[in-house]
């Protein structure tokens, strides 16, 4: 529970802490991929805050079997919560490097450019200091990628809150639309992580 996670005790001297967001986007699917990628290299440590929809697409015990936590809404307040404990969205902005919100679908997308904070991910986002670097990738149906809503959210999150914005890109979509939507590969989310904090891969780990 949240109470028994801080970021003074679970923080690495010396380590990268990585924290992947996935939310309601067929593309959370890669999250193993992505976690199991970014352990490959020396020094890495990740942490996973999921929103209930994305766990559709993956199963936590995928990522859990890596050794790593996947945090949702059921762990953001203990039952038995009193003034004091800490709170799992507060320490685990601590904790983290660098954010990676992969994939970004668009109804996340519009809740962090309008400030709603209505669950763990989006209070996490609300409660990031402004200097952690944080990495939106978004994906999601064409059309809903194409709504003149989609422009001004990615315009708010880019140029308003400072979040670099990568993507989408265009593909055969999940639901058989061919067009721009699609979340960018996977590997090269991994690649960001790699080349901002010049990571080392781990030769007994490849």
């Amino acid at each position: 529970m949240a109470k028994n996670f801080t970021a003074a005790g679970n923080r690495r001297e010396g380590h990268t802490h990585v924290l992947l967001i996935t939310t309601g986007s067929v593309a959370s699917i890669k999250a193993p991929l992505i976690v199991g990628e970014l352990l490959k290299y020396k020094n890495v440590s990740v942490q996973v805050a999921a929103t209930k929809p994305s766990l559709t697409f993956f199963q936590p015990g995928d990522v859990r079997g890596l050794g790593v936590n996947v945090w949702t809404d059921d762990d953001e307040w203990d039952p038995n919560y009193r003034v004091g404990y800490p709170i799992l969205h507060i320490e685990l902005r601590r904790w983290a490097d660098v954010v990676l919100i992969a994939p970004c679908s668009a109804n996340t997308l519009a809740k962090i450019a309008n400030g709603i904070c209505d669950n763990l991910v989006t209070s996490l986002l609300r409660a990031l200091a402004p200097t952690t670097p944080t990495y939106v990738y978004p994906a999601m149906n064409t059309l809903m990628y194409e709504h003149p809503l989609t422009a001004q959210h990615i315009r708010t999150v880019r140029d308003v809150i400072g979040y670099e914005v990568v993507g989408p890109v265009s593909k055969s979509l999940a639901c058989g639309d061919v067009g721009v939507g699609a979340m960018v590969e996977w590997r090269d989310i991994v690649t960001s992580v790699v080349d901002r904090f010049t990571l080392v891969r781990d030769a007994s780990n490849s």
